[in-house]
């Protein structure tokens, strides 16, 4: 595992842009693993900006994103889809056919899980982490060889989701989440955490006892993982 602590979220996301466009000018016709939420916002930024100045390209790549809300129209303006439409897809060349979300699937969630191996697999995954852990929509006590699958979010979840809504009760119940054992077959994943609310939760997951307590605790068995977190985020790490 490598370490990066940044001095604020900006380096965070040039270092992880950065390590995505080594990778795309490597190998055009990569796949990638994506996210959503606030973590990764700068992060597609910086993809944009550097396809328009045409150092890369995203017309040979294919794209399988963590999870999706189950209730959500991909219209709605809280579903993942339009989330990446708004934020990535409707802003660089790839092909809209190449980006899948697991809820295409429904409800032969396992057919997501072959879709990836289809195409040889992930090979950047790019991770945030929740407040209680989680990774994707894997909430404490998932099992590490759960596929992807529906799933009940937590209430923590629910409640720091509420943000992106009216209020909480707006906030959908279930997700469909890639598993973790999907998510640990990626070739190699990125990391990314910024804020000093994560601190704690971050400390546990990258040096406490692996445990399905702290999904992300699972990170430390990868042996490709690259984790890029500003001071903020870092600063229990004296301890």
């Amino acid at each position: 595992m490598e370490i990066y602590i940044e001095k604020n979220y900006n380096d965070v996301s040039k270092r992880a842009s950065d390590i995505i466009t080594t990778l795309l000018k490597k190998r055009p016709t990569a796949i990638l693993g994506l996210s959503t939420g606030s973590t990764p916002l700068k992060l597609y930024n910086n993809l944009v900006g550097k396809f328009k100045k045409k150092e890369i390209s995203f017309k040979k790549i294919k794209t399988f994103n963590l999870d999706e809300y189950l209730s959500l129209s991909p219209t709605d303006e809280n579903s993942y889809r339009y989330f990446m439409w708004k934020n990535l897809f409707s802003k660089i060349d790839i092909d809209v056919k190449n980006t899948f979300f697991p809820t295409d699937f429904k409800p032969n969630y396992k057919n997501y899980d072959k879709k990836i191996k289809l195409f040889g697999g992930i090979d950047l995954q790019i991770l945030g982490i929740g407040r209680n852990g989680h990774i994707a929509f894997n909430e404490p006590n998932a099992k590490f060889s759960s596929r992807t699958r529906e799933i009940f979010l937590a209430k923590t979840t629910i409640e720091y989701n509420a943000r992106f809504f009216k209020d909480t009760e707006s906030v959908p119940k279930k997700a469909v989440t890639m598993g973790i054992k999907t998510i640990m077959e990626a070739r190699q994943i990125i990391l990314i955490i910024n804020g000093e609310n994560k601190s704690k939760i971050v400390y546990d997951a990258l040096f406490g006892s692996v445990s399905t307590k702290v999904p992300a605790s699972i990170l430390q068995r990868h042996k490709n993982v690259i984790v890029i977190l500003d001071k903020m985020a870092a600063q229990d790490f004296k301890k």
